[in-house]
């Protein structure tokens, strides 16, 4: 009888794989991160992220950011490498050669053969759109007018670990025209967006990447005020091998609304997801995906002068709701006046007008299901600016920073990080990369009280040129959730857009590889 012995490392990498299109290896043994009986916390060495076409407007002009923070414990080589998503295919590998017998190969020809095999597959492949050449330095690539592209990537090695990429975009005029921005994903199988619109005043794309050799099937399901809405080519939506599909949300349906929850079910396949909202008159930016349907949400860093706060939420199933409404301020939390409860009927989108909620201090909203029990997903629009110069952006229900998250292209000026701690006192530390163009990289260690949301002053790198990274690191206590303002103001217009920041995902445990697990026999 033979025995077949489980192997951790193959089953702790394909446990990574499916939680973020992510892989981890077990330490050398003897290695310090190896620890008899208990789990050891080691880097990922393989992740992807993928970015949406950042615009249609050939006023564009488009920042792309890649970083990866240095990480204690990986290795010392890799590479982390963004390209446009239809040069992502590379030729098959031909056994056979050239006089066409199968495995003969001339020695004096094979260093000859492989070199035109790597420049085949270099030229087939596409130039980078964007190359890290250390950890701890982001780089940069400018792209204008329609033409920019999506991307898919790959980091390994040195690079993987909380590996983290963004899209700015300045528009300047027409439909959505303010500053865009978003954070590059990784692929998965499921989305929710509430706060997204079929109205006649906005334009709203669903933008799904797709990073894999194979088509993706997606389907589109749309849920406004009274119910499912009614779709006409929302189902089995192909995208095809590594390519970028902008699905327009009015075309999907005849009905009208101004607030609709969109949710995409991938049935083959995976793909990255995100909103692009774009309005007439208030300008536009990226709806991320909002956290997974939750009895308690925490949306975090709604700016100070914020002039207007619409709230969207929706509770998948029949069952109805009342959430309770919070605001976590500078001096605790608090209850909006007139907004103590919020009434969700199941299965459709409710939109609630919570006006200057903020009025003049930091905050973020927390809402809560009674005991937790009835799962919601949520987001706010918010408006800065007054009349006809108003800017908008979008806020996501978040997930919490469980060890650390990093906001990419951040300037000496216009940048705000905002830190939420609804349930615990918290120290974070926060660090300041090195500049795109120069500069020393900056830390500092930060307390937030529970209840509370603060705008820190978040450090800069000595000496800065050029753009850098923020990371968000948790010392102690939390949950602790963040995100990070950009502002300008062009023409006399607040320009600005917010990105949660969710955890990187960087490190994950791994057993103790000395336990036997030799379990299974035939």
């Amino acid at each position: 009888m033979n025995r077949t012995t489980l192997s951790l490392i193959a089953g702790a990498t394909a446990l990574a794989a499916v939680t973020g299109f992510a892989a981890v290896s077990a330490p050398d043994p003897g290695s310090a991160e190896q620890r008899t009986g208990a789990a050891a916390t080691l880097p990922v060495e393989r992740t992807g992220l993928l970015c949406p076409r950042p615009s249609t407007s050939d006023l564009a002009e488009t920042t792309y950011t890649s970083f990866a923070p240095v990480t204690e414990g990986a290795d010392d080589k890799g590479t982390a490498v963004l390209r446009a998503a239809a040069q992502q295919s590379a030729p098959d590998d031909d056994s056979a050669s050239e006089d066409g017998k199968d495995g003969e190969k001339n020695e004096g020809d094979e260093k000859g053969e492989k070199d035109e095999k790597d420049a085949a597959k270099d030229d087939k492949a596409g130039k980078p759109v964007l190359q890290l050449q250390e950890p701890g330095k982001p780089v940069t690539a400018e792209a204008d007018g329609a033409d920019a592209p999506a991307l898919v990537g790959t980091a390994d090695g040195r690079f993987a670990s909380g590996w983290t990429a963004q899209q700015t975009t300045e528009v300047a005029a027409g439909t959505g025209r303010g500053l865009q921005g978003v954070a590059c994903s990784a692929a998965d199988t499921q989305f929710w967006f509430p706060g997204a619109s079929t109205d006649g005043s906005r334009t709203d794309y669903i933008h799904l990447t797709n990073p894999d050799d194979s088509a993706a099937v997606v389907d589109i399901e749309l849920y406004g005020k009274d119910g499912e809405l009614k779709t006409t080519v929302g189902e089995g939506i192909t995208v095809k091998p590594r390519s970028a599909e902008p699905v327009l949300l009015s075309t999907l349906t005849a009905e009208k609304q101004t607030d609709v929850t969109v949710h995409v079910v991938v049935r083959s396949g995976r793909v990255g997801a995100a909103v692009q909202a774009l309005d007439d008159e208030t300008g536009g930016d990226w709806l991320p995906a909002s956290a997974d349907p939750s009895g308690r949400l925490v949306l975090p860093g709604i700016p100070k002068d914020a002039t207007a706060v619409r709230l969207v939420a929706f509770t998948p199933g029949d069952a109805d709701v009342d959430l309770t409404v919070r605001l976590a301020s500078p001096s605790g939390l608090i209850t909006p006046a007139g907004n103590e409860t919020l009434h969700l009927k199941g299965g459709m989108t409710a939109a609630f007008d919570l006006g200057d909620l903020t009025r003049g201090e930091a905050g973020s909203l927390v809402l809560t299901a009674p005991d937790g029990s009835v799962p919601v997903v949520a987001a706010v629009r918010v408006l800065r600016g007054e009349g006809g110069k108003q800017e908008s952006a979008f806020i996501p229900a978040a997930r919490p920073v469980e060890t650390r998250a990093t906001a990419l292209d951040n300037t000496a000026e216009g940048t705000t990080l905002s830190v939420t701690a609804p349930e615990g006192d918290v120290e974070i530390k926060v660090t300041a990369s090195a500049g795109t163009k120069g500069g020393t990289p900056q830390t500092k260690t930060y307390s937030i009280k529970s209840g509370t949301t603060q705008d820190i002053e978040a450090p800069v790198p000595a000496g800065l040129k050029g753009s850098y990274a923020l990371t968000v690191e948790t010392r102690a206590g939390g949950p602790v959730y963040a995100s990070r303002t950009l502002a300008s103001t062009e023409g006399g217009v607040p320009f600005f857009t917010v990105q949660p920041l969710p955890d990187d995902r960087g490190m994950v445990a791994v057993p103790d590889a000395s336990e036997d697990l030799s379990v299974l026999q035939r």
